[in-house]
């Protein structure tokens, strides 16, 4: 609970428009006891009470505050009633009730103006914190997460943070002033009256209690199955191809009609918890209420205190506590969803930035040397993936990584940009620990392709120019050209300018490939890596990409991951890993003379 209300420290900046909603919400509910205190007369003068009736000769000075204001208010009246008579007194009570009602809603809206950029700031600010979080966290983090539920937490759960706290603030700030006001006011009418209500209050709230204990736990639930939902449909939307294509939509309704009668049920048994607050708390209220009317009546009835008059107003002022009182028993539904929303966000807001940047990290002006990995080790979640590894990458050579699934070869090549940082060992570039620069300027100098290539829905030259966003449009098409894309892009309706969809859907494969190689080309940078940039395309496009590729990396130093061995048959170096450990290094002829695993590799793709 305590860390729910830490959210509060978000809106620190918005002090003035939380102290002008304090004074509205206070001016509002003055007004509106002010106008609910006019029926004391208006009954008096109704039913003919003497206050009313009888002359006052002047306005008396006491001691109690309360009987002044009372006392001044009746001379008022009474002066009234004796030059204009009862109904023009009765029209002007009237009119005095209309005006404060309408200052107690002129002065509801503008606390309700001022509250609205608080209220919106709480998910601007989540939604900027997730973000940036989601930006810093390794990319071994999102390996063990569903997107779908990555999905849910930054969109669904922030909205339903924004609206628990709304509810959350108007409860704590306007609802508790509302009924210490209206108690106030009726402790000044009826001491012995409003002390009798009070021994019911805790046992109402104590009740309304019990029952929201569970709320918190049915939020979680409801919350992992929505995001379980989402990923479901995120895999179909990506999927759909497939699944069509192995007869499989029946067994992937079953699952998604799975997911959602799960929810259903779960949100189900959470509103009945929420609705049961509601109705709960006004039969309690209205209990209490004709306890007031017995117990009050009765001390009428044998005259101990108030007129008849006054308390049919006791009793209509008491019953504006209600509605604040059901506010209140409700916001601690409202408390307990957000706590578990809360909860769900903090998973991603305090996941440890394992991959830390160097504050003081020096910049790397420019690659001069060699990028060593001295017996480097890597292990994931106690799996031990890379043992040992000692590997000098000159500059300006061409380093092989190949071996069979699950070698290590990605990992290793991952280091390099630190995605992951040595369980043990050291990585250098040019004799300095990477750990030792600064993260971005190591990035600087690193291009990488990979595999499945990465677009966004954008226009091409601002997916080419994702690197260097200062890149002219001269630049934009020399890159484009280097990556033999140049004459697929003019084709283009709009050339450069032409959006290519939703992870580039409007391109063939091989094209955005070539798009993929034209962003590394206009990024310039000293160290390359392909992770398997060609092992998904068909023979035309693999031969267009791979002398894109020889381009790029002429004057290049390069790690290369290939399944496709002919494609590094030029490399410098080969790297053989087999089980996270280097079997076998050489160049392709060496390799082929020793007659190990490099060669049966090459044997089973019958490379020539």
């Amino acid at each position: 609970m305590k860390r729910f209300f830490k959210i509060f420290s978000y809106i620190k900046e918005y002090k003035l428009n939380m102290g002008l909603y304090f004074l509205f919400v206070i001016l509002s509910i003055a007004f509106s006891l002010f106008s609910l205190s006019l029926l004391s007369p208006f009954m008096d003068l109704i039913f003919g009470d003497k206050n009313l009736t009888q002359p006052i000769a002047s306005i008396p000075q006491g001691a109690n505050i309360t009987n002044n204001l009372k006392d001044t208010l009746y001379a008022y009246l009474n002066s009234l009633v004796n030059n204009h008579g009862k109904e023009y007194t009765l029209g002007i009570i009237c009119i005095f009730i209309i005006l404060m009602i309408f200052f107690k809603n002129i002065f509801l809206y503008f606390s309700y103006f001022f509250l609205a950029p608080v209220r919106y700031s709480i998910s601007k600010k989540y939604n900027i914190a997730l973000y940036d979080k989601i930006i810093q966290l390794p990319i071994s983090f999102f390996t063990e997460q569903k997107k779908g539920d990555i999905l849910s937490r930054a969109g669904s759960d922030v909205v339903e943070l924004e609206n628990s706290v709304t509810a959350a603030m108007e409860s704590i700030i306007k609802d508790p002033l509302n009924i210490i006001g209206i108690l106030i006011f009726l402790f000044f009418a009826s001491f012995k009256l409003t002390l009798f209500i009070l021994i019911f209050f805790p046992i109402s709230g104590f009740v309304v209690g019990r029952i929201g204990k569970s709320l918190k736990k049915q939020t979680n639930k409801a919350q992992i199955k929505w995001g379980e939902i989402i990923s479901n449909l995120e895999e179909t939307l990506t999927g759909l191809r497939i699944i069509k294509a192995f007869n499989a939509e029946a067994k992937m309704k079953n699952n998604s009609d799975r997911l959602t009668n799960d929810m259903f049920e779960i949100k189900t048994k959470m509103q009945y918890r929420r609705d049961i607050a509601s109705p709960l708390s006004e039969f309690l209220g209205i209990c209490i209420v004709c306890g007031v009317l017995y117990f009050g009546g009765r001390l009428v009835l044998t005259g101990q205190i108030m007129s008849p008059g006054a308390f049919i107003t006791y009793v209509a002022i008491f019953s504006q506590i209600i509605n604040p009182a059901k506010a209140l028993s409700s916001a601690y539904y409202h408390v307990q969803k957000g706590a578990a929303t809360l909860d769900r966000l903090n998973e991603i807001l305090n996941a440890p930035v394992i991959v830390a940047d160097n504050a003081n990290g020096k910049q790397l002006e420019s690659f001069q040397n060699a990028i060593e990995f001295r017996n480097v080790s890597f292990s994931y979640n106690e799996h031990v993936i890379l043992k040992n590894i000692n590997l000098v990458v000159p500059k300006g050579k061409t380093i092989a990584l190949v071996g069979s699934s699950g070698a290590g070869k990605s990992t290793l090549a991952d280091l390099v940009p630190r995605f992951h940082d040595v369980t043990s060992g050291e990585l250098l570039i040019d004799g300095i620990n990477i750990k030792d620069y600064s993260v971005k300027s190591i990035r600087e100098k690193i291009s990488i392709v990979t595999q499945e290539p990465i677009l966004f829905n954008d226009t091409i030259a601002n997916n080419i120019a994702l690197g260097k966003q200062d890149a002219s449009l001269q630049q934009i098409e020399d890159a484009a050209k280097i990556a033999n894309a140049y004459n697929f892009i003019s084709k283009k309706e709009e050339g450069f300018n032409n959006n290519i969809g939703d992870r580039g859907s409007k391109l063939s494969g091989g094209e955005r490939q070539r798009l993929t190689i034209a962003r590394a080309v206009l990024k310039n940078p000293p160290i390359l890596i392909l992770d398997e940039a060609t092992s998904s395309l068909d023979t035309e496009s693999e031969r267009l990409v791979q002398d894109a590729i020889n381009n790029m990396m002429q004057n290049r130093t390069s790690i290369v991951i290939a399944h496709r061995l002919s494609t590094i048959k030029n490399a410098d170096e080969i790297i053989v890993l087999q089980n996270g450990s280097i079997v076998e290094r050489g160049t392709h002829d060496s390799l082929i003379a020793k007659d190990g695993f490099y060669n049966k590799l090459v044997q089973m793709q019958e490379v020539k």
